[in-house]
């Protein structure tokens, strides 16, 4: 996994006890560095690539995932954002809730934050 680098003064994620803490996940391609921000399904996908390839990293997978967060700047992507979202879900899916909010980090359009348990 290539790491991505935190924007800020933070851990991308933590892992004690058995569970998981993630840091918000933007949709920063590791590949490149940059942002993908032109289209909220595209944007979405690669968010739960990032959140998969730290899942993997720490030998999980989201069906650990218990608890989850989105961010977005526009409470019209939500319908959108659910699609790509659910698809990613195989048993059941983690508590969650949406929140729209006024700006992200680096103009991103969507942000999401989890928490696993092993």
């Amino acid at each position: 996994m290539k790491k991505i680098k935190p924007l800020g003064p933070y851990s991308q994620y933590i892992f004690k006890n058995h569970i998981l803490y993630s840091s918000g996940q933007i949709a920063i391609c590791p590949e490149t560095n940059n942002l993908i921000n032109s289209n909220i399904s595209q944007e979405t996908h690669q968010i739960m690539k990032n959140i998969k390839e730290i899942l993997i990293s720490e030998n999980l997978d989201f069906e650990n995932i218990v608890k989850t967060t989105i961010f977005i700047v526009d409470m019209s992507y939500y319908d959108m954002v659910n699609e790509v979202y659910k698809s990613y879900f195989k048993k059941r899916f983690p508590a969650r809730e949406t929140v729209e909010v006024k700006g992200l980090p680096a103009n991103a359009n969507i942000e999401i934050s989890f928490i696993a348990h092993k």
